[in-house]
């Protein structure tokens, strides 16, 4: 069993992404937590797409530079005056996002579509420790069940993301459903399926190794799409009727027409990977209208989705877990960066 830390030491590791592609592994003193607030040791950080993306290119929300990474699960070491439910030693997982609660949208029951969702995101999880703000610590933060290891414990927030998903896609268990993108959000969202007992399961995807992934996880079907017979392939799901549910996990306009495209008469589609700015999709009007097509678009999530992802993780019936499956130290963050650019791995624990 591995040994954590309670008290602060005066000097600790985080990773600082200065340009894209320019990580450094900086020296700072860890703060101490101010009213509400809770400082973690880092157990676990997790690899994410959206970090490989800002690791390439940058993002149009994170100003460079900034402490990188926001998926974590870690030990309390200091709570501000004020904090309840949590004391040094605890084993804690928490999303690094919350809402306000009082704005338009929180009183509509969209908190994902609150501003302070993005604006005030937890940042810097790739460190030895990490200051948890106070509007995360009251919403979205969690004591680890014991039971449960860190690195599942740091998918909380994409599979609240995904539990989003599904609650707006409502998936039934006689249905067949294809997720287009063998990704990591392709699979826990596999994963997440079979957790509800959905009928069929298939997935779409490119590459060999991540294809691979797919079976070996429990999708029903793997369709490897640059293959010829790949549409063939799609159209015979649901005894030929094609997908009651398609969703999207690329964010790229070719996978959102394929999505749009692939769907039975009456079927559903979500978008759940989020496409480049400035992105047009093309409609067959003729088609949603009269083949009764539902488009759905979720964003985030809400406190709600994370607090039944965190029961879902703590159920152990999920299996998220298996997504994880490469692991490095903090001080090889940017070999981490290299292997998912390779397609070495889908998701990778860092630990510090």
């Amino acid at each position: 069993m591995t040994n954590f830390a309670t008290t602060a030491p005066l000097s600790a590791r985080q990773a600082v992404l200065v340009a894209p592609g320019h990580l450094e592994l900086r020296d700072f003193r860890p703060p101490r937590p101010a009213r509400g607030e809770v400082l973690v040791r880092v157990a676990c950080a997790l690899s994410c797409g959206t970090d490989l993306k800002t690791y390439r290119r940058g993002h149009p929300v994170w100003k460079l530079p900034t402490p990188f990474g926001h998926e974590f699960a870690g030990v309390v070491v200091e709570v501000g005056e004020g904090v309840r439910g949590f004391k040094p030693g605890d084993a804690m997982m928490a999303a690094p996002t919350a809402p306000c609660g009082i704005c338009f949208y929180c009183q509509r029951g969209q908190e994902n579509l609150c501003a302070q969702t993005m604006e005030r995101m937890l940042m810097g999880a790739y460190a030895d420790y990490l200051l948890v703000p106070a509007h995360v610590v009251a919403r979205n933060a969690f004591i680890k069940p014991e039971h449960l290891g860190f690195e599942e414990a740091a998918l909380l927030e994409p599979l609240a993301c995904v539990v989003h998903a599904q609650e707006m896609a409502r998936p039934e268990p006689f249905e067949s459903v294809l997720i287009v993108g063998a990704g990591p959000f392709g699979l826990l969202h596999m994963l997440a399926l079979r957790a509800r007992g959905v009928r069929e399961v298939a997935i779409a995807g490119r590459g060999a190794k991540r294809l691979e992934w797919a079976g070996e996880l429990g999708a029903d079907r793997v369709i490897d799409v640059s293959r010829n017979d790949s549409e063939g392939a799609v159209a015979s799901l649901n005894a030929g009727f094609g997908p009651d549910l398609v969703i999207e996990c690329t964010g790229q306009l070719d996978g959102w027409q394929d999505a749009l495209r692939r769907v039975r008469r009456g079927g559903r589609v979500v978008f759940f990977g989020g496409c480049p700015a400035d992105t047009t999709l093309k409609v067959d009007t003729r088609r949603m209208h009269y083949d009764n097509l539902t488009l759905l678009a979720p964003f985030h999530f809400r406190p709600r989705d994370v607090k039944r992802a965190f029961e879902m993780l703590g159920e152990g019936k999920i299996g998220a877990g298996a997504i994880v499956n490469a692991r490095r130290p903090l001080a090889e963050l940017g070999e981490v960066f290299s292997m998912l650019e390779r397609g070495e791995a889908l998701k990778c624990a860092v630990v510090p």
